[in-house]
């Protein structure tokens, strides 16, 4: 009796362990993107960039990293693909539970739009990857924010003509949430200094905008 107690009692020490580490588990967030999610720009990035005030708005429970690389494109055949650095490589070892994607803007621009056939294609293939993961993460796609002015051959009418509408194609093929942050940031040129990239005002909205989405999702599930 002594032995089936002992025994019964590890068990439930066992068990409360788990619960204890399953409650404990930290939610990952991997933030992916071009130099706007990596934070150009911004004086203190690592505090002040969108997924740097991402990670304070969701909280401890949360750990949110900046995957974002300046000048990249999602378009294999653009002049510096996103998916051939070894920070796509870091984000999928990551093993992420939620991934926001916020590729495009640099794909506007004349050298890598040729390409644009290319562009849902790759999509795919970005998505695919993360998908594959153990973790099995929550993907969501974000629209590229506002270009103010046509800059280094990135313009706001290819944004908003052709980028978004494939984001819109693909998300609804692979049935994705899309975060539309072209929309929320236009009308306000004061938070986007060189007209491409937000400054310390124009990450909080992003974050924000990316925020309310997420956790609406997480009522729901």
């Amino acid at each position: 009796m002594k032995r089936i107690s002992y025994l019964s009692l590890i068990g439930v020490l066992l068990f409360c362990c788990n619960l204890t580490f399953a409650q404990q588990k930290v939610i990952k967030v991997a933030c992916i993107g071009n130099s706007i999610t990596y934070g150009s720009g911004i004086k203190d990035r690592n505090k002040d960039g969108y997924p740097a005030v991402l990670g304070r708005l969701l909280g401890s429970d949360y750990e949110v990293h900046n995957f974002g690389i300046g000048g990249r494109t999602l378009l294999m055949k653009g002049d510096r693909p996103y998916m051939k650095e070894q920070i796509f490589q870091d984000a999928l070892n990551f093993q992420p539970d939620i991934v926001t994607i916020k590729l495009g803007t640099n794909d506007t621009k004349p050298q890598n739009w040729k390409y644009k056939a290319d562009f849902k294609k790759d999509l795919v293939t970005l998505i695919n990857a993360f998908k594959q993961l153990p973790s099995n993460p929550k993907i969501y796609l974000c629209f590229p924010v506002p270009a103010y002015g046509v800059k280094w051959g990135i313009n706001d009418s290819t944004i908003t003509r052709e980028v978004i509408p494939y984001i819109k194609s693909v998300a609804k093929k692979m049935k994705l949430k899309t975060i539309d942050l072209h929309t929320p940031m236009s009308g306000f040129p004061m938070y986007f200094p060189d007209q491409i990239h937000p400054n310390e005002a124009g990450a909080n909205r992003i974050a924000e905008e990316i925020y309310r989405v997420i956790s609406i999702q997480n009522q729901k599930n």
